[in-house]
């Protein structure tokens, strides 16, 4: 047992992290007025657990809350429990089975009810429903029952030895919902609770007051906030909508707003705004990785709806690694930053950048080698036998659909890569989508990321703190989007490799920190390196914009943006 914990040390360790943010001010909740953010990717659900989109995610953050959460260096912190349970302080399992939190008492609910072991257990009830879909579905991966023991304590147990038990109700990714008011909306009738979904009664800091989809979120302090004297604001407005330009403005230049997420904007736009002296941008690298993923099942239209983009159907030539792998080495990575990221981007070949840990060496596709992937398709067979400019092999043509969400680095990277792919006989055919749709994860949308009605998608994507394991796991076998689960699932090519399973279980099992890492690289890199399923291309570096009267804040990469907005205040001039 002394090689599995390990890692229980290493995490123990980080868990007692220093975290103090006091903001050196004191005085009644609400005495700031009102604060203003800004997220030009619109929110249109509450509901982490019904949707990926990071939009989603975050603006949830603001209401509930998770056991734990992870600081700006990615230790471990408690939220909602009194402390990280670990091997050491008895709240891990000698065998590595179980987990038990302990929450802080007197807790309650923004309505007044009080929070209790109850509300954590059903939350996994929720989330592990089998006739629903849960987006966060990984994070429970190996849990066999929660069980609760008093009011107080609830304990997770696991099929096998878990030495990374941290992943239910740990992250921005996993908060508590309330059990009174979610109740009725188990399984299949999880999308169907529009109010729990739009105004979740929450522990958080802040609760809704008027919730638009795709526009806006009025937001009021929660006067049940369990830190007196916080947050500093009475009010908050979460606008979403336009583009990344009119957000950095809007912070950086008119001061409308106080707080804008994911500058997806040139360097040289950022520091143009920055000199208009209202704001400055902030920025650290974490694990966001833009990347393309390739869609292993067959979107056409001319299937049945429910059939597009399913299992059931291969892709006509995307299942062709050849393919994949042409596709992968026309694309110039390096250009790619240079154009849109500037030093806030890094060229990758890799789906986990980060920690160095678990970051594959895996460099090949730094380089880029259109002859190479000409060569490649003609050993294939895929040769342009009509002359019209197109290969095509067994009456198939190498035609692609490429989606993203509507952004303008975003499109330059589509016209970018869009002409290297002609440059080796693939057409391509753009769209963009709305991000608030995109991103929205409504089920009866065709345009949602997990529907994948496209041949290629681009986005980007992380996870929480500083270990992949549930970020690698969303892709095991049956994590699909899929019509039986609401097409909610974070398998969103389609993957499945009984020796990627495999692999995941063992990597389940393993708490030597070293082997973490080996085993985590062989995960990443038979998604990417191996077979070009998914296809990495820029480490991005987070940037946002923060107003230069806006205080508290601490920029985070390992968990929610918005994950000390209690801290936040007015900085007085």
């Amino acid at each position: 047992m002394k090689m599995k914990t390990l890692l229980m040390g290493a995490i123990a360790s980080a868990a007692f992290a220093p975290f103090a943010l006091a903001d050196g001010h004191s005085g009644e909740r609400g005495r700031d007025g009102e604060v203003k953010i800004i997220y030009w990717q619109a929110p249109s659900i509450l509901n982490p657990y019904l949707s990926g989109g990071t939009k989603d995610l975050e603006s949830a953050s603001l209401v509930i809350e998770p056991l734990g959460r992870y600081n700006e260096t990615g230790a471990l912190v408690p939220f909602l429990a009194e402390e990280i349970p670990t091997v050491e302080n008895g709240g891990v399992s000698a065998d590595l089975k179980s987990i038990t939190w302990k929450l802080k008492s007197g807790l309650v609910w923004s309505d007044g009810s009080p929070l209790t072991s109850a509300d954590v257990a059903f939350t996994a009830e929720y989330c592990m429903h089998p006739e629903g879909g849960c987006a966060q579905g990984s994070k429970f991966d190996g849990v066999d029952s929660v069980e609760v023991l008093d009011d107080l304590t609830v304990k997770v147990n696991f099929s096998e030895a878990k030495p990374n038990p941290y992943g239910p109700f740990m992250g921005g990714q996993s908060p508590i919902i309330q059990k009174a008011q979610f109740a009725e909306c188990l399984g299949a009738k999880a999308p169907e609770c529009t109010e729990a979904n739009f105004n979740p009664i929450g522990t958080g800091p802040f609760k809704v007051v008027e919730f638009r989809p795709n526009d806006v979120i009025t937001m009021e302090a929660n006067e049940n906030y369990r830190e007196e004297g916080k947050p500093a604001f009475a009010s908050l407005t979460f606008k979403g909508g336009g583009d990344a330009v009119a957000a950095g403005r809007a912070v950086m230049e008119t001061g409308e707003f106080d707080y804008a997420w994911n500058m997806q904007l040139a360097p040289d736009v950022l520091a143009k705004m920055a000199e208009a002296g209202k704001g400055k941008p902030i920025s650290a690298f974490g694990t966001l990785v833009e990347r393309l993923e390739m869609n292993l099942t067959n979107p056409s239209p001319d299937l049945a709806e429910g059939e597009r983009s399913t299992v059931a159907h291969p892709h006509p030539f995307l299942s062709d690694e050849a393919v994949r792998r042409a596709l992968s080495m026309a694309i110039d990575r390096p250009l790619l930053v240079e154009v849109g990221y500037g030093q806030a981007g890094r060229p990758t070949c890799n789906l986990v950048p980060a920690p160095a840990l678990y970051a594959s060496d895996n460099t090949e596709c730094l380089t880029q080698d259109i002859d190479g992937a000409k060569a490649m398709l003609d050993a294939a067979g895929w040769v342009d036998s009509d002359g019209d400019g197109v290969r095509d092999k067994d009456g198939v043509k190498l035609s692609i659909l490429y989606q993203t969400s509507t952004n303008a680095v975003r499109q330059d990277f589509q016209a970018l890569i869009k002409d290297w792919w002609n440059q080796i006989g693939v057409e391509v055919e753009l769209r963009n989508l709305d991000a608030s749709v995109f991103f929205g994860g409504d089920p009866g949308s065709p345009d949602t990321f997990q529907k994948f009605y496209a041949d290629v998608e681009m986005y980007a994507n992380n996870f929480d703190g500083t270990d992949p394991q549930a970020y690698l796991s969303a892709y095991r076998c049956g994590n699909e989007p899929k019509p039986s689960s609401q097409w909610q699932g974070e398998n969103i090519n389609r993957f499945c490799d009984p020796e990627y399973d495999a692999l995941l279980d063992e990597l389940s099992r393993t708490g030597e920190l070293d082997k973490r890492g080996e085993i985590s690289k062989k995960l990443n890199n038979m998604l990417t390196k191996d077979t070009m399923t998914i296809v990495p291309l820029v480490d991005r570096g987070r940037v946002s914009a923060a107003s230069n009267t806006l205080g508290g804040v601490v920029l985070n990469t390992w968990d929610s943006e918005l994950w000390n907005v209690a801290d936040w205040y007015r900085i007085k001039e």
